[in-house]
């Protein structure tokens, strides 16, 4: 058994697996999935877990080069903007439309499904190097 860090084999094995530039999406309960794009259906009820809660344990192990959202966020759902902002402070954080950001969704690597129940509060999350 694991020490510590994610303990979801299936997230884990992911984070393992991602090479520079891939990228994962952190999603609300609400943000539609494409059928071919492996989903992690974390959300138990509404709310839980939330959006902030799965982000926070995510950075702790992956690294990101940047951050999309969709516009909307920032006038939408103002609290998850701000965290957002206040969370990858010095990463580049994308701002594209929500029919963009969906569009986006398609190339990722998986789609990690919360029990976030506010608007816009999905990210995708691009994947850097750990290495100069």
């Amino acid at each position: 058994m694991k020490k510590q860090g994610i303990l979801n084999s299936h997230i884990s094995k992911i984070l393992a697996d991602l090479g520079h530039t891939d990228t994962i999406v952190i999603a609300d309960v609400g943000l539609p999935i494409p059928a071919w794009v492996p989903k992690i259906d974390l959300a138990l009820k509404l709310g839980v877990p939330s959006f902030q809660d799965v982000v926070d344990i995510i950075i702790e192990d992956m690294v990101i080069e940047k951050v999309i959202v969709a516009e909307e966020l920032d006038t939408e759902n103002q609290k998850t903007s701000q965290y957002i902002n206040n969370q990858f402070n010095g990463i580049l954080i994308e701002k594209l439309s929500h029919e963009q950001f969906k569009l986006l969704t398609h190339k990722a690597k998986v789609i990690i499904r919360t029990g976030e129940a506010s608007p816009y509060a999905n990210c995708i999350l691009q994947a850097g190097v750990n290495f100069g």
